[in-house]
């Protein structure tokens, strides 16, 4: 059933982004070229390799790096369920940036988005070396998002720089405020013992907060449909969220 709600939330999403803008050939060119490049996105290598938590444990003279062991498995379960939404949203991230460059790489507009994706990069592995110490699932959607995240990308840089920089404000948006709740919770929980695990949400959050402040200085809000167009991005976060933390 969630996972049906999510498909359906994405298509739902996917059908508000045509209805913005009368340039209805542009989505159909972008989901052509993410479908044709479907096996290069997913083939199995791939998907092996964004299941799998890059490197080893690290050699240190503590029990953990960020995460202290859980006390009990409430706490283990309300850990591996935030890190594994935090890893996925990352993940997606990653695949958005790489279906604006995909568009828009060669534009003047392609270097001020390898700079955000390099930052995502980073981010991603990070929570990658996370759940590897922590030994945390991740998603099993992640095939899903790595389609969606790319059709999403490349779709709003179809419409020029301000479709994808309007995209980078929806979705850096919604990340920043998931962050922000995280951190909300962790400080009523006990904020001496997540000391190192707030310190790297707080950085993260301030890094999308960033990419969200140059969305805007960049002209997003200039796009016609523009209040559409990010609600139906961000309903389509939302729905992501709640799926990646329960599968």
């Amino acid at each position: 059933l969630t996972l049906n709600v999510s498909l359906h939330a994405f298509f739902y999403v996917s059908f508000l982004t045509v209805a913005v803008n009368p340039w209805v050939t542009i989505m159909q060119r972008a989901a052509h070229t993410a479908f044709c490049a479907w096996p290069q996105c997913v083939r199995p290598a791939m998907i092996r390799q964004s299941l799998r938590c890059t490197g080893l444990l690290q050699n240190s003279c503590r029990a953990y790096s960020v995460i202290p062991p859980p006390r009990d498995t409430e706490e283990k379960d309300m850990m591996h369920r935030m890190l594994r939404v935090d890893h996925a949203g990352e993940y997606g991230a990653n695949r958005i940036y790489a279906g604006q460059m995909a568009v828009l790489g060669r534009s003047r507009t392609g270097p001020l988005i390898q700079q955000m994706w390099d930052q995502e990069r980073k981010h991603l592995a990070k929570f990658n070396e996370i759940l590897a110490e922590n030994r945390v699932r991740p998603t099993a959607l992640l095939p899903l998002w790595n389609l969606a995240g790319f059709v999403l990308g490349a779709s709003t840089a179809l419409l020029g720089k301000e479709g994808a920089m309007a995209c980078t404000v929806a979705v850096e948006e919604s990340i920043s405020e998931h962050y922000n709740s995280q951190i909300r919770a962790l400080m009523e929980s006990d904020p001496e013992r997540y000391t190192e695990l707030l310190q790297v949400i707080k950085e993260f959050r301030d890094d999308e907060m960033d990419h969200h402040d140059i969305g805007l200085e960049h002209d997003a809000e200039s796009l016609p449909g523009y209040w559409l167009l990010k609600n139906a991005i961000q309903l389509g976060c939302k729905a992501a969220i709640y799926a990646s933390q329960r599968i």
